[in-house]
């Protein structure tokens, strides 16, 4: 493991926001990712009011909460229950008449403006989130992989152009360095699972994953806690031109875990990590192998990022692994299968 900072300032300011083309729409249909809905985006965009959303300590978070008119406001909180039905329940709607929309938040951070929806159930006050969010090709992608490849499942849908993504529980990364790495914790496993989480990222090409990107889900074990660390934003799936966008080492953000490894780890467990999820993301694509060939199939052809930054991933990847196939890459669906296929090579 090793660390270098300015990393963020490889990252475009404005990502692009790429369509969602005919082939991903017609494979999002088969796995039942895509459903017909009444909720758009564009319908929360319409509030009235934003008041700042703090924190339990009360410091503002990066988030508002919004509100709309009476009359706006009744049908878009039917739509998005309707939405979390399809996310939660196939559409049920009737195993979640005890459901409402309690509060809408909107946050004003990064490219995409999602909005951030909690659910309230009625007979014992419990409550979930799901998020809407402009429909990004690449996000898709990302989320899409995430799911097949990851330790990890995940829900969404998409609506024409509107995506609907169930809320990944966890200690958002930063908190956790904040307030959680200063109490007792297992750091070998937590230096561990870093290494592990570094290894997925770079191998499917998941960019930006600095602490504000991830959360850190604990588990009580027998002895003693687990950890593993889930990516929370997939906007920079496969979209920027250097290799170290795609490694949560090279993070400032990340330093105190990186320097946990550094001071825990060897170079010789540190390898026996890698190998350790290479083989696990090996098994994954063995057993997702005809949806990841239907998914690379439309994926290959899809223009995801400018072409300069294809080029100059190719160049770096094919130097990283000393292997002339990435010379022949010309997209980044192509990069994203080469770089998985240099797991099932060994």
């Amino acid at each position: 493991m090793s660390q270098e900072g300015g990393v963020k300032k490889l990252i475009s300011r404005k990502k692009i926001c790429y369509p969602v083309g005919a082939g991903l729409r017609r494979y999002l249909k088969y796995y039942r990712r895509s459903v017909a809905l009444s909720l758009d985006y564009q319908d929360l965009l319409r509030f009235e009011d934003g008041v700042p959303l703090c924190d339990k300590s009360g410091a503002q978070t990066s988030w508002i909460s919004v509100s709309y008119q009476p009359t706006n406001r009744m049908e878009l909180y039917s739509s998005l229950l309707e939405a979390y039905a399809y996310l939660k329940a196939d559409g049920n709607v009737r195993l979640l008449e005890h459901l409402r929309v309690d509060r809408i938040d909107l946050c004003l951070f990064g490219n995409s403006m999602p909005f951030r929806i909690k659910i309230l159930n009625r007979l014992n006050d419990n409550f979930d989130y799901f998020y809407v969010k402009k429909a990004d090709a690449s996000r898709i992608y990302g989320l899409e992989l995430e799911h097949l490849l990851s330790p990890n499942r995940i829900s969404f849908l998409l609506n024409q152009d509107t995506l609907i993504i169930e809320h990944i529980y966890g200690v958002p990364g930063d908190v956790f360095i904040e307030k959680y790495m200063k109490k007792d914790l297992n750091e070998v496993r937590l230096a561990k699972e870093f290494v592990k989480f570094n290894e997925r990222c770079f191998l499917r090409l998941l960019g930006d994953m600095h602490a504000s990107n991830f959360v850190v889900d604990i588990t009580l074990d027998i002895e003693d806690s687990n950890y593993r660390i889930r990516a929370i934003d997939f906007d920079q799936q496969c979209y920027e031109g250097r290799k170290k966008v795609y490694l949560p080492q090279y993070y400032r953000e990340n330093n105190p875990i990186i320097n946990l490894g550094i001071k825990t780890l060897t170079d010789r467990s540190v390898k026996q990590y890698q190998q350790e999820e290479r083989h696990l993301i090996n098994t994954r694509m063995l057993t997702a192998r005809y949806r990841l060939k239907n998914l690379f199939r439309v994926m290959i052809p899809e223009d995801l990022s400018p072409a300069e930054h294809v080029e100059n991933v190719r160049e770096e990847l094919a130097h990283h692994y000393k292997n002339d196939n990435f010379g022949r890459c010309n997209t980044m669906g192509e990069l994203v299968h080469t770089s998985l296929q240099t797991v099932a090579q060994h």
